[in-house]
């Protein structure tokens, strides 16, 4: 089989991104690990997939990680995904929607920044011990994916695979797991953060749906205000904006950054 497609990435978070508006593509699991294969494939953190509304929408958005297996939801891919689904509506919409499987988003444009109105986080747990030395406790939310948020004093020589590894195989998210990140406080309504993807089982250099976690837990922490810029190992400055509401929820979610297009191509699978 021969596929047309296209690189894209979102702050460094990298995808395949296909047009499966005629539901022509069917690939297996393996087929797609093997696509986001970094030395025998495209490579890729993951893949995407725009195929046709079935609830109202202009799109349906599908997901899948680097080890060919469909999550629920990628912040850095939704924004990909929106700028794809923008150019294959001629370029011109000002917003698009897609249905997810955690609900309908929208995506907006504003030149090659994409802003994407992310689902309302749910499942939080504050001050959770793991019991894993070397880390205190830690906080969980689900931001479309599930998520921990780690508060670290020295980001920048923390062994990440070593301890993101260790958490998200921990029996506390068992048996989907978890991604994690870690952040550390660099401003006012300033955050840097790391993260480790379940599904990638690495350290990648973005994640939209953890930015938006961590950016969550720093206002619940802290008390800072919407929005909350989060820098990214792949050198970018992205936005988190949020309404809080009562105990502990938020609303009106979004993600605003970059979503540039890298190459196209054909490849045989």
């Amino acid at each position: 089989m021969t596929l047309n497609f296209t690189k894209m990435n979102g702050a460094g978070n990298d995808f395949v991104v296909l047009d499966n508006r005629d539901l022509s593509i069917n690939l297996t699991k393996e087929q797609i690990a093997a696509l986001c294969d970094r030395h025998r494939g495209v490579g890729a953190d993951g893949l995407l997939a725009v195929e046709p509304a079935e609830q109202g929408a202009d799109y349906k958005y599908r997901y899948y990680n680097a080890d060919g297996g469909e999550a629920e939801m990628c912040g850095n891919g939704a924004r990909c995904y929106g700028r794809f689904a923008q150019r294959l509506s001629d370029g011109t919409p000002e917003k698009i929607s897609f249905e997810t499987i955690v609900g309908t988003l929208e995506a907006k444009f504003d030149g090659d920044l994409v802003e994407i109105a992310m689902a309302e986080p749910f499942d939080l747990e504050l001050d959770v011990d793991l019991g894993i030395e070397g880390i205190g406790r830690v906080d969980v939310i689900n931001t479309g994916v599930p998520h921990v948020v780690v508060f670290v004093e020295d980001l920048e020589n923390l062994d990440v695979i070593k301890y993101g590894r260790e958490i998200r195989e921990h029996s506390h998210f068992a048996p989907a797991g978890t991604n994690v990140n870690f952040a550390k406080v660099i401003g006012d309504q300033h955050i840097a953060i790391r993260t480790y993807e379940r599904g990638v089982e690495d350290e990648t250099l973005a994640c939209g749906t953890g930015m938006t976690a961590c950016a969550l837990i720093h206002n619940l922490l802290d008390g800072v205000g919407s929005p909350i810029k989060v820098d990214v190992k792949g050198g970018d400055t992205l936005e988190i904006g949020f309404t809080p509401a009562a105990e502990n929820a938020f609303t009106d979610v979004t993600l605003k950054g970059p979503a540039d297009f890298t190459f196209t191509g054909t490849v045989t699978i």
